[in-house]
């Protein structure tokens, strides 16, 4: 029985890992890198240098205060489909120093779903939200909501994935310390720290999945006009219910035909036009 037992352990340990491999792979598309040559780093030499150099001299006219053409250059590599967590995060401190706030902090909040640790993005976002017009309250949450985002946030998708995978591989060794080992103290062990391990890889992996959901969730969406009216219905003859301004975030409901469905964080709801609003 006990042969059966390590067998079908091993069958589902591969299985598993097999699993988790390709959440890794998925997550880890989206991953911050440190400079957009990483990005490059399976495409041809001459494409590479070509971003790499667009990068420096996006950099060096960003520093040298000429910021129009460094936002032209930002946007021409995230023209080109690459894309990380500092591009995000220079293109936002890029479209703060023009002026154009709702850009800035739809950048800014990019850059935080692909790098939810980095202090310095988030900084530069309250920062910029401080700057808005509109001051709304947002509806308390409970304590253990707030506390469980909290721990969530301390790691990436792809690093919380990263602590599962440890965490199940810990707990099919000890199960197999528990079935095999002679002595009953070694079995004791072996059957805690199974449980254990089991325990905060369920737990570590639905980290990974909330925290991957957070980054591809297409809910949240920043107002990019100076002042938009929110209407009772998606129609521009319909009651305007409040105004809303540029960079204040919204979170979307159902879509129609031009229209979203939308409610901020103080609950209140009603209709703007899509074309007002960019989807984080």
């Amino acid at each position: 029985m006990k042969r059966y037992i390590i067998l079908l352990t091993m069958l589902l340990a591969a299985s598993f890992a097999w699993a988790q491999g390709d959440e890794v792979t998925a997550v880890e598309g989206v991953a911050a890198v440190e400079d957009v040559a990483a990005v490059e780093a399976t495409e041809p030499t001459q494409t590479a240098l070509s971003l790499d150099a667009l990068w420096g001299r996006a950099n060096d006219y960003y520093a040298a205060g000429e910021y129009d053409v460094a936002l032209a250059d930002y946007e021409a590599i995230l023209n080109q489909g690459k894309y990380s967590a500092v591009l995000y995060y220079n293109l936002a401190n890029t479209y703060f120093k023009l002026d154009q706030l709702g850009k800035a902090i739809l950048y800014y909040n990019r850059a935080l779903r692909l790098s939810p640790t980095d202090e310095d993005i988030r900084h530069n976002l309250e920062y910029a939200e401080q700057m808005t017009k509109d001051s709304i309250e947002e509806i308390p949450e409970f304590v253990l909501t707030t506390w469980m985002k909290a721990i969530r946030g301390v790691c990436s998708a792809t690093a919380w994935t990263i602590i599962s995978l440890i965490m199940l591989v810990l707990s099919l060794s000890m199960a197999l310390v528990y079935l095999l080992a002679n002595r009953l103290s070694l079995r004791k062990t072996g059957f805690y720290v199974m449980a254990v391990a089991g325990l905060l890889f369920i737990v570590t992996t639905l980290f990974a999945l909330s925290e991957r959901e957070q980054v591809v969730d297409s809910r949240e969406a920043i107002v990019m006009n100076s002042a938009v009216s929110i209407k009772s219905s998606p129609d521009r003859a319909a009651v305007e219910l409040f105004v809303l301004h540029e960079g204040t975030k919204v979170y979307i409901g159902s879509e129609m035909a031009g229209w979203a469905e939308v409610r901020i964080a103080d609950g209140r709801k009603g209709w703007i036009e899509t074309n007002r609003i960019e989807k984080i």
